[in-house]
């Protein structure tokens, strides 16, 4: 069995502008697999801007497996539909933690990624020094749907019984 790393916490805020799977809205709910791990969000009935606001955790045995991230329609007498999908990967934000940094000034901007062809940024997303931690803010662009995005952040959590960074 892999030695865990230490946890990730996903903190899924919100979808805007998501495709209508029904016939005027959808009702979206969201899940996050990464390698044999899979959590999923509750379902917010008739809304494509949803606010979900719910902390998913995983954890990390192996920083270089990207996240992905699934929107689906939830329906009660077919399958669901799929509302899009996105990947992120962490092997940045975990380099940023491996730094040990303490004590920097609440806010404090460490490093920015850029939106590219290779990843599912919709924008700019930074990693922060915010209230004593380290948390990635980032807008995900959807893949294979006419629209639609979704907002997280990510925060690291230091497990005692974990191998650590």
């Amino acid at each position: 069995m892999e030695t865990m790393m230490g946890l990730l916490r996903i903190h899924v805020q919100r979808g805007v502008n998501l495709a209508v799977r029904d016939l005027i809205s959808s009702d979206p709910y969201v899940v996050v697999k990464m390698g044999k791990q899979k959590l999923k969000t509750g379902v917010v009935k008739r809304n494509v801007n949803p606010e979900w606001n719910e902390r998913l955790t995983l954890s990390v045995t192996e920083p270089n497996i990207p996240i992905t991230l699934s929107v689906y329609d939830k329906d009660t007498f077919s399958f669901d539909d799929k509302m899009g999908d996105a990947e992120f990967d962490i092997a940045l934000f975990i380099k940023v933690l491996r730094m040990q940094l303490e004590g920097l000034p609440d806010g404090t901007v460490l490093t920015k990624v850029q939106p590219s062809r290779e990843n599912c940024l919709a924008e700019e997303s930074c990693i922060i020094w915010s209230n004593g931690k380290l948390v990635q803010n980032m807008i995900l662009r959807l893949r294979n749907v006419e629209c639609g995005e979704v907002e997280l952040q990510l925060q690291w959590i230091d497990v005692p019984s974990s191998r650590g960074l």
